[in-house]
């Protein structure tokens, strides 16, 4: 019963495409249906089908078979199997191959969804036995994508958003951040245009707290810096969207950080025998931020040194 189903599922294909020019117009209209349909019975777990299908129009109608769907129709094989290393390889052919051929779109259609499985942890056999999780390799089709079709259309948009947030779900903070940047060149404004300049804050905070609390002030603060800078913008270009989550406090939480930074640099002065420089940190911390606890305990250390109490200015390090 299916052979005889798609014996005459093959005949009906065959017979839409020499209906016309293979290489016309109309030509491409129809193959593009006979792709919607093998695409149904792939999508549908109906695998074997479509590969009868494909089998007895190779086999009977060679002259409507031409190279770009010849690797499509390999691809769409590959994929229904789940063999997605296979099934991208042939899709990018065709891609570089015949890059201004009809099934371009569905090509990359099937190669989006690739890549959000890989991007979603599954893994891709290297060496022909060591399985290992298909983050890069998602990552990799999803940029090629971008590329492609470029950052300004709806799936360039989607690729990108989908490498930044896979970057920031694993902690790749600083990967993260150059990805929402490099998104916010494109969209300063609108809806991505927000995402991205929250993803920036969020990424440079996070990657500054990443190590343990004891020992944070002892990297480089810039991200901080970097990161307050992106939330006060996104305060005042979205004040609704910053008071539903407590950007505010979130600023308070950075002057806090990069205050207390500037007190252990002068604390350690302090410890080597060089108390003037101590000062200069711990007046910078008080008359910076004033109202931090790491000002607090500026002020205490000033305190203890009557001769250097004065409320001196020094340069702002912020």
């Amino acid at each position: 019963m299916l052979k005889n189903r798609t014996g005459f599922a093959a005949l009906a294909l065959a017979a839409m495409l020499l209906t016309s020019a293979v290489f016309s117009a109309e030509g491409d209209e129809r193959i593009l249906k006979v792709v919607a349909e093998t695409k149904e019975l792939i999508d549908g777990g109906e695998i074997q089908a479509a590969q009868d299908i494909f089998d007895e129009l190779q086999a009977d109608f060679p002259k409507i078979m031409r190279p770009d769907l010849d690797l499509f129709i390999k691809g769409e094989l590959y994929f229904g199997k789940e063999r997605y290393a296979k099934a991208a390889r042939s899709y990018e052919k065709l891609l570089k191959d015949h890059p201004r051929s009809a099934l371009c779109d569905a090509t990359l259609d099937r190669e989006f969804t690739i890549a959000k499985t890989y991007l979603a942890g599954r893994k891709k056999t290297v060496l022909g036995f060591i399985k290992l999780k298909g983050y890069a390799e998602g990552i990799r089709i999803m940029e090629k994508i971008a590329d492609r079709v470029g950052l300004d259309t709806p799936m360039g948009t989607e690729a990108s958003l989908a490498v930044a947030r896979n970057y920031e779900d694993r902690e790749l903070y600083n990967e993260a951040y150059l990805k929402w940047w490099e998104i916010s060149l494109h969209w300063n404004e609108g809806p991505v245009g927000k995402e991205a300049l929250l993803g920036m804050a969020r990424t440079k905070l996070a990657a500054y707290n990443k190590p343990p609390e004891h020992k944070r002030h002892l990297y480089d603060a810039s991200g901080l810096s970097t990161a307050k800078s992106c939330y006060s913008r996104f305060k005042l270009l979205y004040p609704v969207d910053a008071r539903q989550i407590g950007v505010d406090k979130i600023l308070e939480q950075i002057d806090e950080q990069l205050a207390y930074k500037q007190l252990r640099i002068g604390q350690y002065y302090q410890s080597t025998g060089h108390p003037k420089a101590a000062n200069l940190y711990y007046h910078m911390v008080a008359n910076d931020w004033p109202a931090t606890q790491a000002a607090a305990a500026a002020k205490e250390l000033l305190a203890a040194e009557p001769d250097t109490a004065s409320d001196v200015q020094t340069p702002s390090e912020k």
